[in-house]
């Protein structure tokens, strides 16, 4: 079914595309980092950014080809999310949207202490800025608002306007901040150089003195710096040319901050020995000293404005990048859909950033001065979202999706994406236990959100899933398992599946599932079943039949047009198993059917009562409705539907129901009883039931003989079709004692509908009625 999303408008360029990854990453990772990194690996804290950047430029490859394949708002998101399905794609959504909205306060936190600094030293002091009480003294203590967090608060709704206004504008914003934070460092460098000095970088003739065992914790505390690269992906829908620009910016972006990094911090610890650079303002204390003289207050209040910047890029980026991830959650009903809407004029998902930006200064008003812990985990759920980006890539490949083409490619497949996920997870190793402990509480959240809502509303699924669960005889049962509990249940079709034996001989199959899906506003899946034998290995079979499949697809191609299939749509699938008639309930299975509509005949394993055979009745119940037709020529104008009420009845008078609205069907209920001195109770209850079933308009016809199956056969004589509820009585009986369902197909001359819904019955009710 084709998609009717709402689409992003495409206003940003190569040049945007690039501020956007590159304003995200330059932030905390050159203003704040430093300071603290350096005092944990020492000298070669270098090497930690470098290694950061490595392996973010690993995964910037995966993400450069998933961001060409299906370039959508939500970016790692979306891949995973129809790559691994929904659960998955809860965990990664919701992780990375929380840890972005998170990341954007604290940006907004940074650009308040620096406006506070720039503040207190003019002449020009902003009244009334100081600690307001904004609630009263509880239990838990007053809620107070810093000068920091105002300036904060006004940031932040500066920037969320921005990104209400929309895309163009926001990438606009970001190309300027951007350039003037490049042109201050560039600045910055030049200076630097003349002050660097080898004697700095050596202690006690190393430039490890903390030994080189710091380096990955070291990385661990600094690849927050590294996270912009991939919100590019996010804004993929509104990129100009996706296919070229998208993996020139994700992995430009990487390369550009890590040779910005790498320059930046070598030049400190060459400037000022590691264990005294400042943990608060490292680039402040470092232009002190290479702007000396009178230039030196010119060069502190460079760095500031340069440090107001990046926070602000920082801060704009991951609004950006988080709103249209909550945009793409929403089109895919893992969070309320009332988020999908648009904008008319600025074309961008408003109320998704509205909510987005509201959660923003929530957090900086309630969690201002605690985010240290909450930016690392936010560090450690992004690592979590690279590593799934890589299994879904590899997923894609391998299950060869027709639609999956990516104008870029990895390079070195599949080494790469395993080497990214294994360096993604590898790294969280390094982090402290209070930061994974946090992260993997979002997880939990998120899984705990999938399982309450979103698998509910969701009728997304993933590649994976359908991989397996379309090769369950060959995947282990563990998989199988783990593939159909993480389903989605909510949002599907109604859906009816019809089992076709022959595609020549199955167009009265086809029409009576068209009647039923026409009815329910649904569609019906028509699936060849092509048998092997269990000497044919399934992958052998598969290739063998690429022919039958072909030419099935063209019989039942020809079938539709010659079917009055009521303008439903047909999907017509090729199936190669070494179990026929067990397919048929996988396939109803898998594809979550709501009835299987299938033919009768000698020498079929569902000819007996009903349609189950031996070993699944005994084992399971029906995955749904099932309708067999014993096809004499299907004609629905004269309809007979015996009843004495149950399940199967009401199955039937739903069938009835829909051939009476949708081609006219005229319906006669047949009620049998004992004697005449049962007709007028029979009468009653029958006329009750058709008043219950929707029926009311049904002609009623009691037969007092007392022989059900005389009865029938009787009454059928006169009409075109037989809708008959299957038998409810067990296996055991039916064995011993025959199937009035099975004799009664035999007796009448017209064509026949055994009718079935699902019961749940012990396991005495299936072996003795």
């Amino acid at each position: 079914m084709a998609e009717t999303d709402e689409e992003l408008a495409k206003d940003l360029g190569l040049v945007s595309a690039l501020a956007v990854g590159i304003g995200t990453m330059i932030g905390a990772g050159i203003f704040v980092l430093p300071g603290v990194a350096a005092q944990e690996a020492g000298p070669i804290v270098v090497l930690s950014f470098i290694v950061g950047g490595m392996i973010a430029m690993v995964n910037a490859f995966t993400v450069s080809e998933l961001g060409t394949a299906m370039p959508k708002a939500g970016g790692a998101y979306y891949y995973i999310n129809r790559s691994l399905g929904p659960l998955f794609g809860s965990i990664s959504g919701m992780g990375d949207w929380m840890g972005l909205a998170f990341a954007s306060a604290f940006y907004c936190i940074g650009f308040g202490g620096y406006l506070a600094d720039v503040l207190e030293g003019t002449v020009l002091p902003v009244p009334g800025v100081g600690e307001i009480a904004l609630l009263p003294t509880v239990a838990l203590g007053p809620l107070v608002l810093s000068d920091i967090q105002i300036g904060a608060l006004l940031a932040g709704v500066a920037f969320v306007g921005v990104n209400y206004m929309g895309a163009k504008e926001t990438g606009g914003v970001q190309t300027v901040i951007v350039t003037l934070l490049l042109g201050i460092l560039t600045v910055f460098a030049l200076f630097g150089f003349f002050s660097f000095d080898w004697g700095t970088v050596m202690t006690d003739g190393s430039v490890a003195p903390l030994g080189y065992g710091q380096i990955l914790p070291g990385t661990a505390l600094v690849f927050v710096s590294f996270l912009g690269y991939a919100k590019i992906a996010t804004i993929g829908e509104e990129l100009k040319n996706p296919g070229r620009n998208l993996p020139i910016a994700i992995i430009g972006s990487v390369a550009i901050v890590m040779v910005i990094y790498a320059i930046l911090v070598g030049l400190m610890v060459g400037i000022i020995p590691y264990d005294s650079i400042s943990d608060e303002t490292p680039m402040s204390h470092a232009a002190g000293i290479v702007f000396e003289g009178n230039l030196g207050a010119v060069g502190i209040a460079s760095i500031t404005i340069a440090a107001l910047l990046a926070t602000a890029s920082s801060a704009n980026a991951s609004i950006l990048a988080s709103a249209r991830i909550n945009f793409a959650m929403g089109r895919d009903k893992i969070v309320t859909d009332w988020l999908n809407e648009i904008h008319p004029r600025f074309a961008t998902p408003y109320r998704s950033i509205a909510v987005t930006g509201g959660m923003i200064l929530l957090f900086i008003a309630v969690l201002g001065n605690d985010l240290e812990i909450l930016s690392k985990a936010a560090s450690v759920l992004h690592l979590i979202v690279y590593a799934l980006i890589n299994v879904a890539l590899v997923v894609f490949r391998e299950a060869d999706v027709p639609e999956y083409d990516p104008d870029f490619t990895v390079p070195f497949y599949p080494i790469t994406p395993i080497l990214g996920f294994v360096l993604s997870l590898g790294l969280i190793a390094f982090m402290d236990r209070i930061e994974v402990a946090l992260s993997l509480a979002f997880v939990a959240i998120a899984v705990i959100w999938y399982v309450v809502y979103a698998r509910h509303e969701t009728d997304r699924e993933g590649v994976l899933s359908n991989y397996i669960l379309s090769r369950s005889e060959e995947m282990p049962d563990a998989a199988v398992t783990a593939a159909t509990a993480a389903r989605p249940s909510g949002g599907n079709e109604y859906t009816v599946v019809v089992p076709v034996a022959n595609p020549r001989t199955e167009s009265n199959l086809l029409e009576l599932a068209s009647v039923l899906a026409k009815a329910n506003d649904g569609v019906v899946q028509a699936v060849h079943i092509v048998e092997v034998p269990d000497q044919t290995p399934l992958q052998e079979g598969s290739e063998h039949i690429q022919r039958i499949d072909e030419e099935s697809q063209q019989l039942m191609t020809q079938v539709r047009e010659d079917t009055e299939t009521l303008d439903v749509p047909v999907d017509v699938r090729t199936i190669v198993s070494h179990r026929s008639f067990e397919e048929v309930f996988d396939v109803a299975r898998r594809e979550r059917a709501d009835t299987v509509v299938m033919g009768w005949g000698p020498g079929r394993p569902w000819s007996a009562g009903r349609v189950e055979g031996t070993f699944d009745e005994l084992a399971h119940d029906l995955p749904c409705d099932f309708l067999v037709l014993n096809d004499r020529g299907l004609e629905t104008d004269r309809v007979l539907v015996p009843t004495a009420g149950g399940p199967d009845s009401d199955l039937s008078a739903e069938v009835a129901r829909h051939l009476r609205d949708q081609v006219g069907a005229e319906i006669t209920l047949l009620h049998v009883v004992g004697d005449e001195s049962d007709r007028a109770d029979g009468e009653a209850f029958l006329t009750e039931w058709a008043d219950d079933h929707g029926l009311a308009d049904a002609a009623i016809r009691v037969d007092v003989s007392g022989d059900i199956e005389d009865a029938i056969a009787a009454a059928a004589a006169d009409h075109s079709l037989l809708v008959l509820g299957a038998t409810e009585r067990g296996l055991l009986s039916r064995l011993l004692r025959g199937s009035l369902a099975y004799d009664v197909v035999h007796d009448v001359d017209c064509s026949v509908i055994m009718a079935e819904r699902p019961t749940s019955r012990s396991l005495r009710e299936r072996l003795f009625g």
